[in-house]
């Protein structure tokens, strides 16, 4: 029984020590980025100095493309499945090739895209932001990192992993300048250490008459319990853009907004789920005055990830799309119903022309 209970006690203090030098480690290790961060676009192809023109439409495609892992056969743990990781590197390659090809099809001027992994276990570390800048060479892009863990442990069972990913805009044109703005509000100690460092990516195109394109690619928080988290980033950015308007410049916010966009009606969508906790609708105070929200409100752009997807059963919402200053005319706005074929998010296009 000594022998025993001995082995016990020794099992438990492993265990134990085990724990805090997982904590210890992802504490040292845990990525702090700064404020603001100069980001450095790879050149496209060809691509020489230009400038917008007033009076031209232009487009602007906004995807989250889940890692190129949530696929319509796909569920997801936090949405109450059990997986977090792509089934295989082959389906990993399957859904990258599809989201190739239809951003090949819109050819927009303009692309933001959202969980875009550079190397992690989840994705069986295919570098698709590599794989993207090889297929769109004739575009700038911009990455920024919002997802830097060395080991995600959850869930227990088919944990995460680690995590290399981020934020990917895809530009025409030549940015004057790209930064990464660090949005403010985090998670608690030990929660924050496998959470993301949520950003956006603001690039800046010159446009005639001297102003400039600011175009934002932008990921806000889900599973915030409180919403404290989001009501902080979206005070960040209301403050932010509000700033660029009144200095005559034109602001395109695009991306994951993880709200329902107003305008939108999740309810007249046919679904058999329960409407989810992490989808909330946007504060009646955040947009600034004269900004318009920019969203197809007949198409879905995200589902529950409970379950692979069944269509008619899953929730769906409307919370990718983009919203601009009072400077610039809404030509066209198109969602892409792709019937969540390779992520778990459907693409938005908008026409644009600056006035």
């Amino acid at each position: 029984m000594k022998k025993f209970l001995k082995g016990i006690a020794a099992l438990v203090l492993a265990l134990v020590l085990f724990v805090a030098g997982y904590f210890a480690f992802m504490t040292v290790t845990d990525y702090k980025p700064p404020a603001t961060l100069a980001l450095e676009p790879a050149a496209g192809k060809g691509m020489s100095a230009n400038v917008l023109r007033i009076n031209t439409p232009i487009t602007v495609t906004t995807f989250n493309i889940g890692y190129c892992g949530l696929d319509k056969g796909q569920d997801f743990f936090l949405d109450g499945g059990t997986m977090s990781r792509s089934r295989s590197k082959e389906q990993t390659l399957i859904n990258l090739a599809g989201i190739i090809k239809v951003l090949e099809e819109l050819d927009s001027t303009f692309v933001v895209m959202q969980e875009v992994d550079v190397k992690a276990s989840r994705s069986f570390k295919v570098d698709q932001v590599g794989y993207m800048k090889e297929n769109f060479d004739n575009y700038e892009a911009t990455f920024a990192v919002n997802y830097k863990v060395p080991w995600v442990p959850v869930p227990l069972t088919h944990p995460m992993g680690s995590v290399y990913g981020g934020l990917l805009t895809l530009s025409k044109y030549n940015s004057t300048r790209a930064t990464r703005y660090q949005f403010p509000g985090s998670e608690a100690w030990p929660r924050q250490l496998a959470e993301l460092d949520r950003c956006f990516i603001e690039s800046r195109i010159a446009v005639d008459g001297g102003k400039e394109l600011v175009l934002i690619n932008a990921h806000l928080s889900a599973y915030d319990k409180g919403g404290m988290i989001r009501k902080q980033q979206l005070g960040f950015l209301k403050e932010h853009i509000t700033k660029e308007y009144e200095k005559g410049n034109y602001v395109v916010v695009g991306g994951d907004w993880n709200h329902v966009i107003p305008g939108t009606d999740p309810k007249i969508f046919a679904y058999e789920e329960v409407w989810p906790d992490w989808c909330v609708e946007m504060p009646a105070d955040f947009i600034p005055e004269g900004f318009s929200w920019v969203a197809d409100k007949m198409v879905p752009t995200v589902r529950q990830n409970s379950t692979a997807y069944r269509e008619g059963y899953n929730f769906v919402a409307v919370i990718d799309g983009m919203l601009v200053s009072p400077n610039i005319e809404v030509a066209k706005v198109q969602g892409h119903n792709l019937g969540f074929e390779n992520s778990d998010h459907n693409p938005v296009t908008a026409t644009f022309i600056l006035k």
